[in-house]
């Protein structure tokens, strides 16, 4: 195939994954390829690629970097069988035909340079005419055919035939059509077995669900292969795949067809028998180990890619929470021996004071911590406070709520936010450049404090991975991991967009076209000259050239800057059509601004010119509308039930409101306030059958809950939000203020030596596998 059949081959074949058409393809190909990123291409180059929105693009960049890389390997080795002159036509075809890389592989096994192998040696010995003429006439008898082959360095008839069955296993092993076929017959029928080793028990208890395990390996859920998988690297399961295990006939299914891959009859002559039993050890010795590797490393790949599916959307989630807004906060990071650790913000997010209270053991001293409290909500007009999830959140809060109640109107508003990734930031180079002298314990407060104001802002300075709403992410390859979580927080940020005079250098390099040395480039031109008074001032910061302008100056906001329309989403290269809209209507530019009545009397249509098509029109008529709009959620919380801190508060029968944590395939974790998440397994989420969690729940949306199993002792809450007898209907209103991490043990999940099946997610794992084992 020449290079252009090829790159059309690779088009069409995405275009039909994504449902797109290939010109489509072909034009966000061209976009990538001149370093146009997928943000920009989703929103500023819509007409060019037929309206490809940001999930279709994202597939598309995966896909096309897979292919790519399956073209490069498929010359390669195409190459590599010509040079050893083995090239027949029929075998080109089939690597041209071959649509994985795992395809190329097999066909590319009888010609890949290896070791000296058994059946090499049998061929020096002269022992391949033998295999061949076995093979050929049935009607043989093997020991006498075998008879004419003994001679010097080939001891005997059993000698003889040994080496003429080294000689077929190679063969059968490396016929891939028939590697295709056992591949899929083990997806099929296969069934993944679980065992502890022997004396491992006590050591390995939080993998008991597993110690003596079956089931099907087509129906194993992602959760539970990889709960199996670190039960495995820490020696406490042995895994295998069976396959025919209760089959107690002669000849396995699965023998039998590699005997009828080569036409060996059952009930044949001396012949076929002895080729049966070659295809009985081409299995057992050849087959049986490698496949089971490649459908476990398989089966992980599914794993981990349903875990970083579930992790990415998690992420999404959070980092569009609600943003609680421009308002002075006093955000508190709780402690008890250590003291709580307190700082205060402006509107900006500008520290403005901190401080360390003493209200717990052992000094406590509450008159003087709500005292110092008291002075500094007085002092800067505090609106919001923002509460720290870890140790002692809830007596923290109750202490700020004492203090409120003693407190005039208006009352600042007190809020409990996730601090996982807080220290984290704490301690990272990010945190230490923005506050060299502030002590480490108080930069997390700072941190808390920000979050609640706007998390998208806050989060993106902490390595995604540390925000912990993933499930087994420490199991996953890292790379993809890190490659899908990137994608999703660029994804965020360029939704939301950034204030350019405002943002910091952690926010500005995820805007689309910038990176980290271009974002500080930005900050220090900015610190340096001051506010950016438009745009266009950007092309002056060195080394952002009109490529990257072009690229991320339609994500950036300038608040009050020269040009009405630096504040919006219209790119700049489109200001003289907006202009020309705003002459249709013969008014001022900032005085239509925001007036949707005249803006929706207008014909989209007349503005279409040769450069910007319908779909720009409409975007910029809805900018217009609403310039700078935010597509996150209204700012909403949950109110935890008073008098329950502790999981031991909870009874059965409690109706409480949560914040949904974090959404797994086999349910919702949620935060109820009490240190430790509930589940609400997948079988309650809703009064109707529900298959994938997320068609009812997502991670910060509120959602009132039922309890219905309480188990102090393993910290095990279950949830319901199915009606209770018809008087309690789940509620569902999105957009809590705290990034949606999981309270108390939910961190330890974060740690990569955290273990498979504990707290919440171990008992999620449980119930799911007894919830499997049922059906």
């Amino acid at each position: 195939m020449s290079p252009e059949q090829v790159r059309q081959s690779i088009l069409q074949t995405i275009a039909v994954e994504i449902s797109a058409q290939a010109r489509q393809v072909q034009a966000a190909v061209e976009l990538l390829d001149e370093g146009a990123t997928v943000p920009f291409i989703a929103r500023y180059r819509k007409e060019v690629t037929g309206g490809l929105d940001d999930t279709q693009l994202r597939k598309l960049e995966e896909r096309l970097g897979y292919l790519r890389e399956l073209e490069d390997r498929r010359a390669a080795v195409i190459e590599s069988i010509q040079s050893q002159g083995k090239l027949s036509e029929e075998l080109e075809a089939k690597l041209r035909a071959a649509s994985t890389k795992a395809e190329v592989e097999d066909l590319y096994l009888p010609y890949k340079p290896k070791r000296r192998t058994r059946a090499q040696i049998a061929r020096e010995l002269g022992l391949e005419p033998l295999a061949d003429a076995l093979l050929a006439d049935r009607s043989l008898v093997p020991a006498e055919a075998a008879q004419a082959y003994v001679q010097g360095e080939v001891a005997d008839v059993k000698a003889a035939l040994d080496g003429a069955r080294d000689i077929l296993m190679e063969r059968f092993a490396e016929d891939a059509t028939l590697l295709g076929r056992l591949r899929q017959y083990l997806r099929d029928h296969g069934v993944l077995r679980s065992k502890v080793f022997e004396g491992k028990e006590e050591a390995g208890a939080k993998f008991s669900d597993y110690f003596d395990h079956r089931e099907p390996y087509a129906k194993v859920a992602g959760h539970r292969a990889l709960a199996m998988m670190r039960g495995r690297n820490e020696e406490v399961l042995m895994l295998e795949i069976e396959i025919d295990a209760d089959d107690a006939s002669p000849l396995k299914p699965i023998e039998r067809m590699i005997a009828e891959s080569q036409n060996i009859r059952v009930n044949g002559g001396a012949a076929d028998a002895w080729l049966l039993e070659v295809s009985r050890w081409t299995w057992r010795v050849k087959l049986s180990l490698t496949l089971s590797v490649d459908l476990m490393m398989e089966l992980r790949n599914r794993a981990e890619a349903e875990a970083i599916e579930v992790f990415a959307r998690n992420l999404k989630d959070l980092l569009l929470a609600a943003p609680a807004g421009s308002k002075a906060t006093l955000g508190l990071d709780p402690g008890i021996r250590t003291g709580v650790k307190v700082a205060v913000i402006d509107g900006t997010g500008k520290l403005l004071e901190t401080a360390t209270v003493y209200p717990f053991q052992p000094r406590n001293d509450v008159r003087g911590a709500q005292a110092e409290l008291s002075r500094l909500i007085k002092k800067h007009s505090i609106e919001l406070i923002a509460i720290g999830n870890g140790t002692a959140s809830r007596e923290t809060e109750k202490l700020v709520a004492d203090l409120l109640a003693l407190l005039p109107e208006p009352r600042p508003r007190k809020l409990v936010v996730s601090e996982a990734g807080a220290s984290v930031y704490s301690a990272s180079e990010t945190a230490a450049t923005e506050f060299p002298d502030l002590d480490v314990s108080l930069r997390g407060a700072v941190s808390i404090a920000r979050r609640l104001q706007d998390p998208l802002a806050e989060l993106v300075k902490i390595d995604p991975k540390s925000i912990g709403v993933g499930q087994y992410q420490h199991d996953v390859d890292q790379y993809r991991l890190a490659k899908s979580l990137d994608a999703v927080v660029e994804d965020a940020v360029n939704a939301v967009g950034v204030d350019l005079n405002t943002a910091s250098a952690s926010l500005l390099a995820r805007v689309s076209g910038l990176g980290g040395s271009l974002a500080d480039a930005i900050v220090f031109y900015r610190n340096q000259n001051g506010a950016f008074a438009s745009r266009k001032q950007l092309l002056e910061v060195p080394r952002l050239g009109p490529k990257t302008f072009e690229q991320c100056a339609g994500f950036l906001r300038i608040r009050e800057g020269h040009e009405p329309l630096d504040a919006s989403a219209v790119h700049p290269e489109a200001y003289d059509l907006a202009r020309r809209i705003v002459q249709a209507c013969g008014r001022e530019l900032k005085s239509l601004m925001g007036d949707a009545k005249a803006l929706k009397s207008l014909d989209a249509q007349q503005f279409v010119d040769a450069r910007f098509g319908l779909p720009t029109v409409r975007d910029i008529l809805a900018e217009l509308e609403k310039p700078g709009r935010d597509p996150r959620p209204e700012f909403k919380t949950a109110q935890f039930a008073d008098g329950v801190n502790e999981i031991a508060d909870l009874k059965p029968g409690m109706m409480l409101e949560g914040t949904v944590t974090n959404v797994a395939a086999f349910g919702a974790f949620v935060d109820i306030g009490v240190h430790q998440d509930g589940l609400v397994h997948v079988s309650q989420l809703s009064d109707r059958f529900v298959k994938d969690p997320r068609e009812v729940v997502k991670a910060g949306q509120i959602v009132k809950v039922r309890v219905v199993d309480v188990d102090v002792k393993r910290q095990r809450i279950a949830l319901s939000m199915k009606k209770d007898d018809g008087s309690a209907a789940p509620i569902s209103r999105s957009g809590d203020a705290r990034p949606p991490e999981r309270r108390g043990g939910g961190r330890a999940m974060n740690k990569p030596a955290a273990p498979a099946l504990q707290g919440s997610l171990g008992a999620a794992l449980a119930d799911a596998l007894k919830g499997s084992l049922k059906k």
